[in-house]
């Protein structure tokens, strides 16, 4: 598929995908005749993964250790496991944090509201 097909697929831009593609979170892509690049399938969820790891607020060079220790081989699957396990955590942690904020809001709202009704009685 071509870099646009990949990048409406995924979510990402064309730009996005030269940048993985420049700091190697993905393997060099293939291209064709003309010299446009080809995505496979693999290449698309590598990319789905990357931009969740990505949307999830992990930092590009940890990125690209998750990336590396793929490439290195099944005996570092432990330590993609601790660093996933890791950024599991961080990604808990904002959660908790966005969902305590939206309680206040929603507090606020119902406030408003109570006190709106109160007005108008």
């Amino acid at each position: 598929m071509s870099i646009s097909d990949a990048a409406a697929m995924a979510g990402v831009t064309a730009h996005t995908l030269r940048y993985y593609e420049r700091v190697a979170l993905l393997d060099p892509v293939a291209k064709n005749e003309a010299g446009r690049r080809r995505f496979t399938e693999r290449d698309l969820a590598r990319i789905e993964f990357i931009s969740r790891l990505r949307a999830t607020g992990m930092p590009i060079r940890q990125v690209r250790r998750y990336v590396e220790l793929i490439r290195a081989g099944e005996h570092t699957e432990p330590e993609r496991i601790a660093l996933l396990e890791a950024h599991r955590l961080t990604v808990k942690t904002r959660l908790a944090e966005i969902q305590a904020s939206l309680d206040t809001i929603d507090s606020k709202i119902a406030n408003y509201r109570t006190k709106r009704v109160r007005r108008i009685s």
